[in-house]
């Protein structure tokens, strides 16, 4: 059943939640995200889809491997416009290394003069370090990047709350995870920013769902990765955390429990996006081979899905 059909007919229970106390701490119900209007969607691409060829990583200068052109972040600006896409994900490893507010002003005009929407950007935080200053630093980094959306223009920002492993059984680093989640949305919510929690390391709809129930802002909501379900019903997985979306991440790939990949059933994801009325961007994350290649070919199925 969908969430927001669970959610209806369980109204009572689903009020109970808002002063039950569990192993988890208590936690906040919150309805699913109400939309108006029918579904819509504005395609965009990743930068995280052409990691191979930026100038820099994390910081740090490399030297851009595959066979095609090296890029900076303008240069993959300019890659999305020779692709007819609607936004760019300016994926955060990428930028130069010492960027300045200048340097997010510029790449906000530089997006703009070129008619794209900058959907979001994306962190790679840390909050399974523990309860104390390494946590604290990790949460003072993770405000700082929303600093950083804010001055470029990217109203979504995707965070990690850590592993399925790390957080499953493990009701104290759960209610950490969950603790700073809330404090970076509330900074975010300030800027007018989305914080998307990914299902990223293989969290279940479950954990993702109760990181939901447990953070009451409305600034707060799931960065939903079609490839990130590795399970026996993946697209069932999808249906489940549809309602909470506020970021959709699609891969032409998706993987068995036991780490087989297979082609993802591009029909079926835009079926899921559709009947879950979902509106906003989504974005294209093609982490295959051949990028150059195959990315016109993976929009154009995307488009055709959508």
């Amino acid at each position: 059943m969908r969430r927001r059909g669970f959610m209806t007919s369980s109204a009572a229970g689903a009020f109970s939640v808002c002063t039950a106390s569990s192993g988890f701490g208590t936690l906040l119900a919150r309805e699913p995200i109400q939309r108006s209007g029918p579904p819509r969607f504005e395609v965009s691409l990743a930068a995280y889809s052409l990691r191979n060829y930026f100038s820099y990583s994390k910081g740090k200068p490399k030297t851009p491997s595959g066979d095609g052109p090296g890029l900076d972040m303008v240069g993959f600006l300019d890659y999305c416009v020779s692709q007819k896409v609607d936004a760019a994900e300016l994926t955060s490893y990428f930028f130069q290394p010492q960027a300045d507010d200048q340097y997010f002003r510029d790449l906000k005009h530089a997006a703009f003069i070129r008619g794209l929407a900058i959907s979001g950007t994306a962190i790679g935080n840390n909050f399974m370090v523990g309860k104390g200053p390494k946590l604290d630093a990790e949460i003072a980094e993770a405000k700082r990047w929303i600093d950083r959306a804010s001055i470029l223009g990217a109203p979504h920002v995707r965070f990690f709350a850590g592993t399925g492993r790390q957080l499953d059984g493990n009701p104290e680093r759960f209610k950490e995870a969950a603790d700073a989640l809330a404090q970076c949305t509330e900074h975010a919510a300030k800027h007018g920013i989305f914080i998307g929690v990914e299902n990223h390391g293989n969290l279940t709809p479950e954990q993702l769902l109760k990181i939901m129930e447990r953070i009451d802002n409305p600034w707060i909501g799931i960065n939903l990765d079609t490839g990130n379900f590795h399970s026996e019903n993946p697209y069932r997985d999808l249906e489940q955390c549809i309602d909470y979306a506020v970021n959709i991440q699609v891969k032409v790939s998706m993987k068995t429990p036991d780490g087989k990949q297979y082609p993802a059933d591009m029909p079926r994801i835009g079926e899921i996006l559709r009947v879950g009325n979902y509106q906003g961007f989504v974005v294209m994350e093609y982490e295959d081979d051949d990028p150059y290649e195959q990315i016109p070919l993976a929009l154009a199925e995307l488009r055709k899905a959508l």
